[in-house]
């Protein structure tokens, strides 16, 4: 369709990290994470977004998005770039929320990283979890650390996504890249199927609940580097959210777990820069003796300082990551405010820095 072929070669120009479709809207585009509506054309009409959804899915799938209201997918445009799609109904009318894939595996140098995160890549057994809102770059930097490594390692990848957002080419590293829907009937099955599959390395795209959880520790526990996202905002809620999804029952035993699979958790916010464009602030916890004592004695609340005074060993809040930025002069302190989790301790590090010299971004 010559609409929609439009609108996504204008997203693919203007390097859009979105494109939604709504009915009796124009079409509206993200860009470095402000959305915008197109100044030209008319506002969607229901059955233009119908016939936009056919056209991606075809007739037999466009069916199972009448009767199911709601699905995810992928879609291909003229070679061009790659689209992960969810297609849902509001106000009883079809809307469709798109996100532009980049079109090569990030590097991690590339993505304003910590270098730790290559040491992590290096490891053999446990869990990795890269956590934030919907948006700011888990998948990417996901990505970026298989991508590690591929170039590194000869591993058998099994990913587990829905639906797959990064296509790998095999270097050292052989993938096996499974979506839901099409290549498995669910996660706990492709899950459950993963540790007959002789992988070395895993990707859960998501972990959705009780029974994705609880595969997904089993799979770190059983000699696998497991890598998956949450949508939570730290690393001590994050500890919080996997606990607390268990029976209270089970609860002392998945403490246990945790604390013995766990790597790290990676929790990052992609920040608005005084120049267009946006940088990553991250939240770094690593596993530790101290941590791993938090976690079995149900001591989350300590994570935060356990986290403050391990800086010497890569550990650092969200906060110490923004006044870097800010420092840097990358990012307005008002900005950095508004992204904030414990604002008296984003000021606390602005004037600890500022009497540091100064160091390479990070």
């Amino acid at each position: 369709m010559d609409k929609l072929a439009a609108i996504l070669s204008l997203a693919v120009k203007d390097k859009a990290s979105d494109v939604h479709l709504l009915a009796g809207a124009r079409p509206l585009l993200r860009v470095n994470g402000q959305l915008f509506s197109l100044p030209e054309g008319t506002p969607m009409a229901k059955e233009e977004i119908m016939a936009m959804a056919k056209v991606m899915l075809g007739e037999k799938r466009y069916q199972e998005l009448l009767d199911k209201r709601e699905m995810d997918s992928s879609y291909v445009f003229q070679d061009q770039a790659r689209f992960r799609v969810n297609f849902y109904f509001q106000r009883d009318s079809l809307a469709i929320a798109m996100r532009l894939i980049p079109p090569n595996i990030p590097r991690l140098d590339d993505l304003n990283l910590p270098p730790i995160l290559r040491k992590l890549t290096q490891e053999r057994q446990g869990f990795v979890l890269v956590t934030g809102p919907t948006g700011h770059g888990k998948s990417t930097t996901l990505a970026a650390m298989l991508g590690e490594i591929n170039e590194t390692r000869a591993e058998h990848i099994v990913t587990i996504e829905d639906p797959i957002e990064y296509f790998f080419k095999d270097i050292k590293s052989v993938f096996s890249q499974r979506e839901i829907g099409s290549d498995t009937l669910s996660w706990t099955n492709a899950l459950r199927s993963a540790l007959r599959e002789d992988p070395n390395v895993v990707l859960i795209g998501e972990m959705r609940d009780l029974e994705t959880i609880k595969a997904a520790l089993t799979v770190a526990e059983t000699g696998h580097l497991v890598f998956s996202t949450l949508h939570t905002n730290s690393a001590a809620e994050t500890i919080d959210r996997i606990v607390d999804v268990f029976p209270t029952g089970a609860k002392a035993q998945v403490r246990m777990q945790l604390a013995n699979s766990l790597l790290a958790v990676i929790s990052q916010r992609l920040i608005p820069t005084i120049k267009p464009g946006r940088v990553p602030a991250i939240e770094l916890l690593l596993n530790n003796h101290a941590v791993q004592t938090a976690i079995r004695e149900d001591k989350t609340h300590m994570i935060d300082n356990i986290i403050q005074t391990s800086a010497e060993v890569g550990m650092r809040l969200l906060e110490t990551s923004l006044a870097s930025w800010v420092n840097k002069g990358v990012v307005s302190l008002e900005v950095a405010k508004e992204y904030a989790i414990r604002p008296k301790e984003l000021m606390r590090s602005l004037q600890q820095q500022r009497r540091q010299p100064i160091i390479k971004p990070e």
